[in-house]
């Protein structure tokens, strides 16, 4: 299940993030790389624990919190702190999958779902679309900055060479209160049916009221709080 998720952030904070990171000391990507994955990874990134990463971390996660999409398709149980990377001409990061397994401040977290959040305008780069694969083959993203793609994290996915300009983003990972993907989707296709539903019937309908029944005690089945 691919979301796109528009207006994560807004223009102010996109080019709030753009300035700082213009300003930031970069390093090479394949420090966070597993071992499979630092053979195939070509790309910069700002330290995780530098105080520009904190920074912008938050302003992500802030953004996070106030939107209703991200929450409806990722079920958050707990967020990776947003990393924050760079394609430049010639960069790229082959077919992979993403480490099931992250810690956090000593503490392991399954990751369940991951997202890129755009930072570039389109226009402002050639190539560098991230790629991934799904049921329905392979899809190439490549989104406005501000907006973000959130994605199984047990996807194969690529990000194609940049070449021209320069990508910029931000990529973290979710441990989901739902870990199977087809329960996830399917949570997710009935909350938005519940949306639609309640903008042609009051809330109180006998219709609405069993899918919002329905939503819940499936929620209550499959989700894992700790």
């Amino acid at each position: 299940m691919l979301i796109h998720v528009p207006n994560v952030l807004t223009a102010e904070e996109v080019a709030f993030c753009r300035r700082k990171l213009d300003a930031a000391d970069w390093v090479d990507g394949r420090v966070t790389a597993g071992e499979q994955s630092a053979k195939i990874k070509i790309n910069l990134q700002v330290p995780e624990n530098s105080a520009t990463a904190r920074e912008l971390g938050d302003i992500v996660l802030r953004a996070l919190g106030r939107n209703a999409l991200f929450t409806s398709a990722a079920l958050p149980l707990q967020v990776y702190p947003p990393m924050f990377n760079r394609y430049d001409v010639g960069m790229t990061f082959n077919t992979h999958v993403d480490n099931a397994i992250r810690t956090v401040s000593g503490q392991r977290m399954r990751t369940d779902v991951s997202t890129t959040l755009f930072l570039s305008a389109p226009e402002e780069y050639d190539g560098g679309e991230l790629v991934i694969e799904d049921t329905y083959g392979a899809q190439a993203v490549k989104l406005p900055a501000g907006d973000m793609i959130v994605y199984p994290a047990t996807s194969l996915h690529r990000v194609n060479p940049v070449t021209r300009g320069s990508r910029w983003g931000s990529f973290f990972w979710t441990q989901s209160m739902v870990a199977d993907d087809a329960q996830r989707r399917l949570l997710f296709e009935m909350d938005m049916s519940i949306i639609q539903a309640r903008q042609i019937l009051p809330d109180d309908h006998v219709s609405v009221l069993g899918l919002v029944g329905c939503y819940h005690n499936l929620m209550r089945m499959w989700c894992k709080t700790g």
